[in-house]
């Protein structure tokens, strides 16, 4: 395993996200805790020490079962990240309630690396606004040893993250963004690292694959990857190409079964950064890849807003087939399984979603497209 220096911590390069964790019937909700249980064993004993939760992942239940996991564990094996959920407004005003909840749910005395979750444009104003107390009393946290590393985590422009960075900068240890080939550009991911270089903040990585999106590609791209490195898949040029950034220290990786841990704990047992001519090559695919697609990358948050409940993430992937095949009968056959509430002609145009959304994806319009289309 390849280890990175953070204070005077060494941190596996590799680190577990807990958002997609595996299922039970499909329910995101209902965690398969014995499966989950021997991804961490068999990360335990292959190197990766670095764990990351949150409060809203599979509906609150993810501390819960890392909670459960990791407690079985020394604790000073294993470093362990959560956040503040301020993706929801509602919980500005709840910070102390909600820290301690959460150390109770993960079973531990204090956490290792603790985030302002999600800033963007929805919630700035009130990260910055005082009367919250949020970072007065995380900080206090850190200062009673509870939080050990305090960063965030930001899915807003490069203006909002400025804003925060303004603030708070010399209390923020690290930064995670949203950083993989296509968002180097698209989310300008470039920029936001240039700005972290500026103050000195490491980079953590999240959505390296893009939600498993960057671990298929085309015929043409996996071929002309392999006149390139001959044995890499795509799944390891995704994570070589993180690795060519100096800045970044931690990359994390939502993994869903144990197949996955392993082909991930194997890619991290070296370094092989790409050159020049390799990364102008994934900028191309990448290029080709956006070409219409709208970048859902299932985190969900759209569809605790939802006043109607849809499955936004499954329906925009529905739209992204139906769009790029020219119609076709895979996405008409799906959504007329689904009871009518739950199709895109039930969407209200609340804009709710929208409101949250990390991708910044105009959802509403997307699926009056969607709808239209079905009908045509």
């Amino acid at each position: 395993m390849v280890y990175k220096n953070f204070k005077q911590l060494k941190l596996s390069a590799l680190g577990m996200g807990s958002m997609r964790l595996p299922l039970i019937e499909g329910n995101n909700a209902k965690i398969d805790e014995q499966k989950a249980t021997e991804m961490v064993a068999y990360a335990m004993e292959n190197g990766i020490n670095y764990y990351d939760t949150a409060w809203g992942y599979h509906d609150g239940n993810s501390e819960i079962v890392m909670g459960n996991i990791l407690s079985k564990y020394p604790r000073e094996k294993y470093y362990l990240a959560t956040k503040f959920p301020g993706y929801d407004v509602s919980n500005m005003d709840k910070v102390e309630e909600i820290f301690e909840k959460q150390l109770e749910k993960c079973k531990v005395d204090y956490f290792d690396f603790y985030l302002f979750h999600n800033v963007c444009e929805l919630n700035i104003e009130q990260y910055l606004d005082e009367k919250y107390k949020i970072h007065e009393y995380l900080m206090k946290q850190k200062q009673n040893g509870r939080i050990r590393h305090l960063g965030f985590s930001v899915h807003g422009s490069y203006d909002v993250m400025k804003r925060f960075l303004e603030k708070y900068r010399k209390d923020m240890e690290f930064c995670q963004i949203q950083l993989n080939y296509i968002d180097f550009s698209f989310q300008h991911a470039n920029d936001k690292i240039e700005l972290l270089k500026q103050y000195h903040i490491p980079v953590w990585v999240m959505e390296p694959l893009r939600g498993g999106k960057l671990c298929k590609l085309s015929e043409n791209d996996t071929e002309t990857l392999k006149q390139l490195r001959k044995e890499a898949d795509a799944t390891e040029w995704a994570f070589r190409f993180l690795q060519t950034i100096p800045e970044v220290t931690m990359i994390l990786s939502g993994m869903s079964s144990l197949e996955q841990v392993k082909q991930n704990i194997e890619i991290f047992q070296t370094e092989k950064p790409l050159n020049k001519t390799e990364k102008q090559t994934l900028f191309t695919i990448a290029d080709g890849m956006l070409n219409g697609k709208l970048p859902c990358t299932s985190c969900r948050y759209c569809t605790t807003h939802c006043p109607q409940q849809l499955d936004i993430p499954r329906l925009l992937e529905l739209y992204n087939e139906h769009r790029f095949t020219g119609g076709g009968f895979i996405a008409p056959m799906v959504v007329g399984t689904l009871p009518e509430e739950k199709r895109p002609s039930a969407c209200i145009g609340c804009k709710s979603c929208e409101a949250v959304c990390p991708q910044q994806i105009k959802i509403s319009e997307a699926l009056a497209d969607f709808s239209a289309k079905l009908k045509s």
